[in-house]
């Protein structure tokens, strides 16, 4: 009697393309270990455990936070729930290897991760100045991550245990998957996955693609077998046999594109007499960029060659082609593998990962998190845990687009909610475990504040699975998209009666342009969830601005501001919106921000906080920086060049004209506008921008003047208008 046993199936066939749930894999063997308190982050704490060794090692430029809102602490705890031993190595010193060697060799990989921000935007302003503390940072103290921290990190990750797998992650290389514009030396940078010499990138929120891959590696597959998960990125010496490539390596293409010639396809001269077998590879197929919708291509055996690494480095308008090509792609549903050749390696990146389902989200939300920091800090205060320790995270994911936002890049444009209960259980959990708790949520939102439970109508649908518009907002909102409200506001309502809460607040950004098409989450809004603030973000009031950050109309902004006035004075509440706007992006003229500045002084703002413009890699508005061009468009070599404020002196001024109000600032703009011939804008008047200079004899007069009322001040006598200080 024979036995057949039927082959196990490769995780990332098994859920790659289908349904397969986040939580279904088998448990691997080390789950008999349990729960522990926290990652360990020491040999004695693993020594505590029972553990001789960790199977994963996460390397992170954060502080260990045991929060759901920290990636490490997501990630960690999500591979601990499959099985695995996971140790956390936080902000390791990187001058030698020692840190990297504490907790001992891992028995799967190391993944390693910049932590919750890109460690260059975490070190530098917009400015290029060096920050001086670090909110990820115990006791917010700056200078303890290195500039470009994936790359380091993983140098001394591979300089410790050479034959250890390396995993990047994290927002770092996610937005770093391909050849990228750096801000910070001005010059385009090689993928990361090349720089940092790791063996897979994942990009995104990556639990799909993590749990392949530490399945896989303990199945005892090699890592460069790990081709074909979605979401990761590797590195290959050919494209294999089989493949159609659209050929997107130029944007001058001739009006009459006859069939080429394909440089990798052998053609018989003779006949053939063996026949042909339908099951071997086929060779590769090229189809111009232009003939690709004359053809019925395979979605998943197609990619998209993009011009190479060499090509973008010395073309602009081909790196902001490149980057129109990826933001196209970028759709969990229709997207294809995209390919980018880097000297004579390959960068392959595999289809975007398909969003969370619900049950999925809750699974990710419900795990055994501590909810602080990991006790190795004792005391100290770490600002970013201090600012989320009682906020819910309730959604991932932005439709909006927004030119200037890595969101969209990281965690796509399909919102994934969690359920009400899973969020209702986590407010629970706030009151009953976090310290000091004194009964208000401080916000419950996400990267929008109110996008929860707002998906597309037709996303599997045919008119869904062929989109590729790059928001669902702008131009106008999409008629497929859900805009009602209601889920939201009866998960308000539901928090708001939970034993012990007094008082929830809505803290994260709000589209208003989605909430103006529900009254009825406005009202319930400023009713209940205002804290006398509400921070909204209209970014500028012109329209040329606005077009290139995919912003809607400042009319809109003033509808909300109507409503939400309307509303307060219904609850009988004084409250205020708190706007924000950005200096210097692409496209900003000079006279917009002049605009900007009286529109903001004619509604009397001033603003206090502002935004200069931040070229984050891998976002369209750092495509419109780098190129000049606009990649919103079909680019071409004639195409239209656009006004970039890159020197220093104007982003400057720009700013300045957000902060018109400010005595610093008088100066540097009665000068711009006397060289605008808006003299008359200058002046002691309330129709004048800035004041008229102080004639240069009446200076020290005045100053004298200043000081002699500061000092009364502080002298004044309580009892007689003031109070002794």
């Amino acid at each position: 009697m024979s036995i057949t046993i039927a082959p196990v199936p490769k995780p990332s066939l098994l859920r790659t393309e289908q349904s397969g749930s986040l939580f279904s894999y088998p448990k691997y063997w080390a789950e008999s270990f349990g729960i522990a308190p926290y990652l360990p982050m020491s040999r004695k704490e693993m020594d505590a455990l029972g553990w001789d060794s960790c199977d994963i090692i996460i390397v992170s430029g954060d502080a260990y936070v045991d929060h759901p809102s920290f990636g490490m602490a997501v990630i960690g705890r999500f591979l601990e729930s499959q099985g695995f031993r996971v140790g956390i190595i936080a902000q390791p010193k990187w001058q030698n290897t020692a840190d990297f060697m504490a907790l001992g060799k891992p028995n799967l990989f190391f993944g390693i991760t910049a932590g919750n921000m890109d460690s260059m935007i975490n070190r530098y302003t917009a400015d290029l100045r060096m920050r001086s503390d670090d909110a990820y940072t115990p006791n917010d103290e700056g200078g303890k991550r290195p500039d470009r921290a994936v790359i380091v990190y993983s140098q001394l990750c591979r300089q410790a245990y050479k034959d250890v797998p390396l995993v990047i992650g994290g927002i770092e290389a996610s937005l770093r998957r391909i050849a990228q514009y750096d801000y910070w030396s001005d010059k385009v940078r090689r993928s990361v996955l090349i720089d940092s010499g790791a063996d897979i990138l994942l990009y995104g929120n990556a639990e799909r693609a993590i749990a392949e891959v530490a399945h896989a590696l303990a199945q005892g597959r090699k890592v460069d077998e790990l081709t074909d998960i979605r979401g990761t990125t590797i590195i290959r010496d050919h494209v294999p046999a089989g493949w159609t490539e659209v050929d997107s390596t130029r944007v001058d293409w001739p009006g009459k594109i006859d069939k080429m010639m394909n440089p990798y396809e052998y053609v018989s001269t003779q006949q053939d007499a063996t026949p042909v077998d339908p099951s071997a590879p086929q060779p590769l197929k090229i189809i111009p960029l232009p003939l690709q919708h004359k053809q019925k291509l395979d979605v998943a055996t197609t990619y998209v060659r993009l011009p190479s690494f060499e090509k973008v480095t010395h073309d602009p308008v081909l790196y902001a082609h490149a980057s129109r090509v990826l933001h196209q792609e970028a759709s969990p549903f229709n997207g294809r593998v995209l390919v980018q050749k880097h000297g004579t390696k390959e960068i392959w990146v595999n289809r975007p990962p398909l969003p969370l389902e619900t049950h999925e989200m809750d699974g990710i939300f419900d795990l055994q998190y501590q909810r602080r920091p990991h006790p190795v800090y004792g005391a100290a205060v770490i600002p970013a845990y201090d600012m989320i320790k009682t906020s819910v995270n309730i959604m991932r994911g932005c439709f909006g687009g927004c030119t200037f936002c890595s969101i969209t890049e990281h965690e796509g444009r399909v919102i994934q909610s969690r359920s009400e209960q899973s969020i209702l259980n986590e407010i629970e959990k706030i009151r009953d475990q976090v310290p000091g708790f004194t009964g208000v949520i401080s916000d419950l939102g996400g990267p929008t504040a109110n996008m929860y439970g707002l998906v597309c109508k037709e996303a599997h649908n045919e008119i869904g699975q062929k989109c590729r518009r790059l928001s669902c907002v702008f131009p106008t909102i999409c008629k497929h998209l859900k805009t009602d409200h209601s889920q939201t506001t009866q998960l308000y309502r539901k928090a708001r009666q939970l034993r012990g809460v007094k008082k929830i607040l809505i803290a994260s950004g709000l589209r208003y342009d989605l909430a103006l098409r529900d009254p009825e989450y406005i009202k319930e809004l400023v009713t209940h969830h205002v804290g006398g603030y509400l921070k909204i973000a209209p970014e500028h009031s012109e329209e040329g601005p606005l077009n290139q950050m995919m912003k809607p109309s400042i009319g809109l902004y003033e509808d909300f501001k109507k409503q939400f006035e309307h509303f307060s004075a219904l609850a009988g509440k004084k409250q205020y919106l708190i706007p924000y706007f950005i200096a210097a992006h692409p496209g900003s003229r000079d006279e917009d921000m002049l605009a900007l500045a009286l529109w903001l002084k004619k509604n009397k703002f001033k603003p206090d906080q502002v935004q200069t413009f931040y070229p984050s890699p891998m976002a369209l508005a750092t495509a419109m920086y780098h190129s000049g061009r606009n990649p919103l468009k079909k680019l071409h070599y004639k195409s239209e060049k656009m006004q970039i404020p890159k020197k220093l002196e104007q982003r400057r001024l720009q700013k300045a004209f957000l902060r018109y109000h400010d005595p610093a600032n008088f100066e540097q703009l009665r000068e711009a506008l006397q060289k605008m011939g808006r003299n008359d804008l200058i002046g002691n008047d309330d129709k004048h921008l800035v004041p008229a200079a102080i004639p240069h004899w009446q200076q020290g007069a005045a100053k004298y003047a200043q000081g002699k009322a500061k000092l009364a001040a502080k002298t004044r006598p309580a009892g007689k208008g003031g109070k002794l200080r």
